[in-house]
């Protein structure tokens, strides 16, 4: 009997060491004030023209340095080196207690998997993917900020907004310094195993105070020909509707695309404790399609630095710089180019509590198309990605934001 027991108790305690599970909550409140010297309506689609306007506005605004947050995290250890991985999150407007999208719930992330040591990670849900996930420790957002650094429009999806739909996603383990991701998202429309579809591939390698990374991402139209994005497109902006693909003054007149390629490399060097810089190249492409309003294949490229200084331990500087022209296209000779500048202040308060203050300026020259994807326009500023909806009604744009930040 006493044997017996002494058994069912090992028996239980091994259980238990293979059962061993963790759950963690945690989020993030950050809610700010910003200015902008020029604010306007960006156009519809079919709209020939930008709405007037172009007056300044003082604004609360939600998540400038970091969405809003709360979440669920969990693992399970199965044994033999594996473990079953979750995550939850749900993104919130601390200005009004609204969901970040709305009806839509978990928008920021919803996925379950399995990780393990020697074989990597499988996830599947909503998601990053893996061109955002291994390009963005060196992506300008880190300490300027999507709503004032990203490049303008957010065109090349550096940011943190865009997830992807019905993914899989793939991560292997690190080779000496070296990891590899790929990931799938399915369209799900019937009839066309391509429509909506979003895959990507991307690779990082890391060494000592050098990093780079460098990724290519397709994403297909849920109408297969062109047109307004559907609800099938599986690459959404989360920030503003479940359809909606990335969408700015930068790349209004070419949302009807077929499909969307972005292909990038990002970087980084770390001089010492006190500087480190990070620089960015992107191309972007969207392609016509036969429901398309315009007809030539446009293109992107972008390029941009950021250096970062450390004075002290409570305090972060940077400084960042990009650069993004279109390629001549549609009747477009005089293309549209974009100067951003951007400044960047975080004092810490606590090990969870920070103030911040954010400037940048944005230039446009050229011409683009209008939402009908048929008109000529002269380019408008829209800084980083919090301006997507509310671009200048000129060519220069200045944006200030101040907030506080608590993590939890």
């Amino acid at each position: 009997m006493k044997k017996t027991l002494v058994a069912s108790a090992v028996a239980l305690v091994a259980l238990g060491a293979h059962a061993q599970s963790s759950v963690t909550l945690y989020g993030i409140v950050d809610t700010g004030l910003g200015w902008q010297n020029s604010s306007t309506t960006l156009s519809a689609l079919g709209s020939s023209k930008p709405s007037a306007g172009g007056r300044s506005v003082v604004k609360m605004i939600n998540g400038i340095w970091a969405g809003s947050r709360f979440g669920l995290k969990g693992s399970e250890d199965l044994g033999g080196g594996t473990k079953a991985i979750f995550q939850l999150e749900q993104g919130f407007n601390s200005a009004n207690g609204a969901e970040s999208v709305s009806g839509l719930m978990f928008n920021r992330q919803a996925w379950v998997g399995m990780t393990n040591a020697k074989f990597g990670t499988l996830t599947a849900g909503r998601q990053y993917t893996s061109y955002y996930t291994m390009l963005s420790p060196y992506s300008p957002t880190t300490w300027l900020t999507g709503a004032y650094g990203a490049h303008p429009g957010d065109i090349d999806s550096l940011d943190t907004v865009y997830r992807a739909n019905n993914s899989l996603v793939y991560t292997s383990p690190n080779f000496g310094g070296l990891t590899v991701s790929g990931s799938y998202s399915i369209g799900g429309t019937p009839g066309s195993f391509s429509a909506g579809q979003t895959w990507s591939v991307a690779a990082q390698y890391l060494n000592g105070p050098v990093g780079i990374a460098a990724g290519i991402q397709r994403i297909d139209n849920g109408n297969a020909n062109g047109g307004a994005w559907g609800a099938n497109s599986t690459l959404i902006n989360s920030t503003t509707s479940p359809a909606a693909p990335a969408n700015s003054a930068i790349n209004n007149g070419f949302q009807t695309a077929a499909k969307q390629q972005r292909i990038a490399v990002t970087g980084g060097y770390a001089f010492n404790s006190a500087w480190d810089v990070s620089f960015a190249y992107s191309n972007v492409q969207y392609a016509a399609g036969t429901g398309s309003f315009f007809h030539d294949t446009q293109i992107w490229n972008t390029g941009g630095a950021v250096l970062h200084w450390k004075p002290i331990s409570v305090l972060d500087l940077a400084a960042g710089y990009s650069y993004t022209r279109a390629t001549s296209s549609n009747g477009i000779s005089n293309t549209a180019s974009y100067n951003q500048f951007n400044l960047s202040q975080y004092y810490t308060l606590s090990k969870r509590t920070g103030l911040y203050a954010l400037e940048a300026y944005q230039r446009a020259n050229g011409q683009t198309l209008a939402g009908d994807g048929k008109t000529i326009i002269n380019a408008q500023a829209s800084i980083g990605d919090g301006q997507n909806g509310a671009p200048a009604s000129s060519r220069s744009q200045v944006a200030v934001g101040v907030g506080i930040i608590h993590k939890f």
